[in-house]
């Protein structure tokens, strides 16, 4: 069989793999990579990485929800991701890379990833987590309604029609009621938003940031909002002996998670990377079911299939428009 030949943004990748919030599907700067059997495999072990970083956090999310708020959840989150970033940076010599360029973007985008986070860790702790990863799943879709106003890219028919189709995903999971719409329903909604403001707003800094820079400004500032939200009313509830493991795994596994991510994307391109995550849903939903006598629902995964779908057709149709272009 012959390789498939394309190329990977790999700059792109890596400056938003500590992320913490971009998920493969909002990456959209990937032109693909020459993909053997032998790469898909390592792609996918990487991937498998991913999920189980990615549901290790949204366990220990629920765990220490019944201990600490998610504005406190939020605190010491980044208080270790504080002492990881700085760590990490101090082996690798980069310490002396972050200054004060573009502080009002920064400030901006750690809004926006700050609220977006609060909103996820709330609906991790309320609803159940399937419907949360299935929720998040439409993040891209608002990225491409929101970066034609923000970054001024150009909208498609396709682009239009995949955020149709996601949307009509998004009130299959949901299933809206108003007389039992829950207040975790619509914040895991929202998260994704936020989210996706986050990643459109992280795109325009790495054209000039290095990772270094963008992740301490994230830490930092997030963690100066966590402290104001958590202690406006004088009562902030310290970490025990139980919750801090957790809290250190919510840190680690968000940050191990992306880069996995990243990883499985520097060796295959999106549309063969971009499956796998999906498994993220029944992941979630089989631990959901066994930790936390969670039901699985089929609508959820009927739902979460229709995003997958439209984000699929947005990105193939994209590859192929940029494989056109080149040849």
């Amino acid at each position: 069989m012959g390789a498939c030949k394309c190329r990977i943004d790999t700059r792109f990748l890596q400056r938003n793999s500590l992320d913490g919030c971009i998920s493969p599907l909002a990456i959209t700067a990937i032109t693909g990579a020459t993909v053997t059997m032998n790469n898909t495999l390592k792609a996918a072990l990487w991937m498998l990485a991913a999920i189980a970083s990615f549901t290790s956090m949204a366990v220990a999310g629920r765990a220490v929800s019944g201990d600490l708020d998610t504005f406190e959840i939020m605190l010491f989150r980044s208080l270790t991701g504080i002492v990881i970033v700085l760590v990490v940076a101090s082996v690798t010599g980069n310490l002396g890379q972050i200054g004060r360029n573009k502080l009002g973007l920064h400030m901006l985008r750690n809004i926006c990833h700050f609220t977006g986070q609060n909103l996820w860790f709330f609906a991790i702790a309320t609803i159940p987590l399937a419907q949360v990863f299935a929720l998040e799943f439409t993040t891209p879709i608002w990225v491409i309604l929101l970066a034609p106003l923000i970054l001024r890219e150009k909208m498609t028919a396709v682009g239009m029609f995949s955020a149709l189709l996601g949307f009509v995903g998004v009130l299959i999971v949901t299933r809206p009621d108003t007389a039992v719409m829950s207040p975790g329903l619509i914040a895991g909604a929202i998260c994704a938003i936020f989210f996706a403001l986050s990643a459109i707003f992280t795109r325009k800094l790495t054209l000039t940031e290095p990772i270094t820079v963008i992740m301490f400004y994230l830490t930092v500032t997030q963690a100066v909002f966590g402290l104001i939200c958590a202690g406006y009313d004088g009562d902030i509830t310290l970490p025990t002996g139980t919750t801090i493991p957790l809290i250190i795994l919510i840190g680690f596994a968000g940050l191990f998670a992306h880069f996995c991510l990243t990883t499985a994307l520097s060796i295959a391109p999106l549309n063969v990377v971009m499956p796998f995550d999906f498994f993220r849903l029944p992941t979630i939903a089989v631990v959901g079911m066994i930790w936390f006598d969670e039901p699985i629902q089929m609508m959820v995964f009927a739902g979460a299939a229709l995003i997958f779908g439209a984000n699929y057709l947005n990105i193939s149709y994209g590859s192929a428009k940029r494989g056109h272009v080149h040849k």
